[in-house]
């Protein structure tokens, strides 16, 4: 069996698969560390995220105030205002990312998903969010998110 390459998911159902490539057109929900991986350059997935993110692909990004609260926690800490301005400029300007707020909607499906899979408030509002907002994926590199009944992706699967 050939090795995948960049970009490529090989399942023993489907075999090779560009998952990249089935995600341009579609609405993919933005979880917190494929942003920063992104902004930061992470070795081990830059290329594929730059691949992802690039305008013409027109994938459309949504996220929630939550990842906005979370990428600029470091850049805060540290003292780098430029790096926190580069977040806060990306999540809030980019032609094809939406931001959104969390609402009563938003916060009763936060609930049932804290009852439902026993997680982290703050991991039951981006999913929720991202329900709210009809992603048609997930895009997170937490594992553990993998086992909510969403399409959840992760980087590893990129």
């Amino acid at each position: 069996m050939a090795k995948p390459r960049c970009g490529q998911l090989r399942t023993k159902r489907t075999g090779v698969m560009g998952v990249i490539k089935s995600l341009y057109g579609k609405k993919i929900f933005l979880d917190t560390a494929p942003l920063i991986y992104y902004i930061e350059e992470n070795n081990a997935y830059v290329l594929k995220l730059h691949e992802l993110f690039d305008v013409k692909n027109r994938c459309r990004f949504v996220t929630s105030v939550i990842t906005l609260a979370e990428v600029l926690v470091m850049p805060l800490r540290v003292g780098n205002a430029v790096l926190a301005k580069q977040y806060e400029n990306i999540l809030t300007q980019a032609s094809n990312v939406d931001i959104f707020e969390v609402n009563v909607q938003i916060a009763k499906e936060t609930a049932l998903l804290r009852a439902r899979y026993s997680i982290k408030t703050p991991d039951a509002i981006q999913l929720a969010t991202a329900q709210y907002c009809s992603a048609d994926y997930f895009l997170t590199n937490d594992l553990k998110l993998r086992y909510v009944n969403m399409n959840v992706i992760t980087l590893d699967e990129l």
